[in-house]
């Protein structure tokens, strides 16, 4: 099986709730075409280095994925139909990360600098 690391954005708008909603119905696309999704990541509401269709930030969220790539060229169709992801990112890789990513770590070291207990 191949591996993949999939970044979608949503729209601005939405709630977390929603946002994780549509982590869930992406999971279920993936599931359907023979593949597993190892790793949800949020990272959150963050805002765009320029608009896009008219959003100034966007949710973003990464899955680590395992599948065909018919199961790529579903979801991405799936991706293009829904109104509310805005852009996507799918590529492949040769192994997964462990642990958590990069834009994880880099949270965690910014609210350790600015002294939150969160």
């Amino acid at each position: 099986m191949a591996l993949y690391e999939h970044v979608f954005l949503a729209r601005q708008d939405l709630s977390q709730a929603q946002v994780d909603a549509l982590a869930a119905s992406i999971t279920e696309i993936v599931e359907a075409n023979e593949g597993k999704v190892t790793k949800t990541e949020s990272w959150g509401l963050k805002s765009l280095a320029y608009k896009i269709d008219r959003n100034r930030k966007a949710h973003f969220v990464l899955l680590n994925l395992e599948g065909p790539g018919a199961m790529v060229a579903e979801l991405e169709r799936q991706n293009r139909i829904n109104e509310d992801v805005i852009r996507w990112l799918t590529i492949a890789v040769e192994e997964h990360e462990e642990g958590p990513s990069a834009q994880m770590r880099k949270q965690e070291r910014d609210r350790k600098r600015r002294g939150d207990s969160n």
